[in-house]
């Protein structure tokens, strides 16, 4: 009994490491569901923060993009062999350590705020740019035709919402034209990479579609329908401003996160 306890733990770590837990790139649909269902819990544990410390997630808009580009420069450093392979250094390590490091961040610049009036959002912005400096500073040259290549299809795809913004009402908001636009910065970073490079997508439902149409284009209509319909049924289902507004910044992060981790990983990829 002893020895076959010890084979069904050896098998549970096995499984867990493979599919869980890995140091190899690439998702698959049990640590996709894993990794959502962790999302929503972290999600909920930080409006429950933001109600306690009375402050609103869409103030952060600019603030936590420094630790933003932290957690993306340190994957795309992880990616080209320039920081080393571990797991607190990958998915889903690396967004632990980002959104705790975030977090405390987020807590110490408001008790600055309280004690000396000095607007916490300037704390936090500081922060995380002196956080992220020194992934910056560890960048070699990079390629500045692929990073051109993607800012240029990002702001082709952009450009119809940012001309239109003022004639739909679900994208006059800042904010929700902001979420829209990260989400559309990480589609072209994909499209470049996967149809220019010979990189490959990495999750599961857009590699189906990419493998199924044949074409990495696929990425802006997904994102587009999948963004707008989310930000639809926010807007219009969900009244308290706290969760409503946690909800766009955490899909804002996601897109912006993966699309600069992307473009970094490629911009210094194609120039090593």
């Amino acid at each position: 009994m002893l020895f076959y306890s010890f084979d069904i733990l050896s098998q549970l770590s096995q499984f867990v490491g493979e599919y869980l837990i890995y140091l190899h790139p690439g998702y698959n649909i049990f640590n996709t569901l894993v990794f959502g269902i962790i999302l929503g819990i972290v999600v909920i544990l930080i409006i429950k923060l933001f109600q306690f410390l009375k402050k609103d997630p869409k103030d952060l808009l600019i603030p936590i993009i420094p630790f933003i580009l932290f957690g993306s420069t340190v994957r795309a450093l992880v990616d080209n062999g320039i920081y080393p392979l571990n797991y607190i250094l990958i998915t889903p390590g690396i967004y632990f350590l980002t959104g705790f490091i975030t977090i405390i961040a987020l807590l110490l610049s408001v008790y600055i705020e309280r004690r000396t009036t000095f607007d916490y959002r300037y704390t936090m912005f500081i922060i995380g740019a002196l956080l992220c400096l020194p992934n910056i500073l560890n960048i070699p040259q990079l390629n500045f035709i692929a990073f051109f290549e993607v800012l240029g299809a990002w702001l082709l795809a952009s450009s119809p919402f940012i001309i239109l913004r003022n004639k739909w009402s679900l994208i006059r908001d800042k904010f929700n034209l902001s979420v829209l636009m990260a989400q559309l910065f990480d589609a072209s970073a994909t499209f470049i990479a996967v149809t220019f490079y010979g990189y490959t997508e990495q999750h599961v439902l857009p590699n189906a579609l990419n493998s199924l149409i044949g074409t990495a284009l696929v990425m802006y209509p997904l994102k587009i329908t999948v963004i707008l319909f989310s930000l639809y049924i926010i807007d219009t289902y969900i009244e308290d401003r706290t969760i409503k507004n946690m909800l766009k910044l955490a899909i804002l992060i996601l897109g912006l996160a993966e699309g600069l981790r992307d473009v970094l990983s490629l911009s210094i990829g194609t120039y090593m």
